[in-house]
């Protein structure tokens, strides 16, 4: 019986794929927190926006930088999923992640904007204006924020 109640609740919630966890969301943006690769790929399969994500990748592909202000560094991780997100991170509110490499693995708490290749992670950093809830990457045990 123990068994089957924990199967159910397995297939339950890869089922449901996404959690809303309501006390996270931003009143400014209207984002909402979301946990894990599963729950990114379900929020590419529903071409949605505006969501606070986490997850974890791998350098996949290091692009040159957005020098126009705000700069951002730029690469592209692919997931567990073989889903790939571009992190275009803000380098002139938070530290540039140096020596990053393609093979490199890559955590993340940011915000998630849908586009046809996968989506984009932003907002992996701290607002100084504290209207948004901060992000980071973490790279090799150091935090970038």
């Amino acid at each position: 019986m123990k068994k089957a109640l924990v199967i159910g609740a397995l297939l339950l919630a890869g089922c449901v794929g996404i959690v809303w966890n309501r006390s996270d969301q931003s009143a400014e943006n209207g984002a909402v927190s979301v946990g894990g690769n599963q729950s990114i790929a379900t929020a590419f399969r529903n071409q949605a926006s505006n969501i606070q994500v986490e997850g974890e990748g791998t350098v996949i592909r290091i692009l040159s930088d957005d020098i126009e202000k705000p700069r951002h560094q730029r690469f592209i991780l692919r997931l567990a999923s073989g889903q790939t997100l571009l992190v275009a991170h803000n380098i002139d509110l938070a530290p540039r992640i140096e020596g990053l490499a393609e093979g490199d693995r890559v955590a993340f708490n940011g915000e998630y904007e849908w586009n046809d290749k996968g989506g984009v992670i932003h907002w992996t950093h701290h607002d100084p204006g504290g209207q948004h809830k901060a992000g980071w990457l973490k790279h090799q045990d150091q935090v970038y924020q």
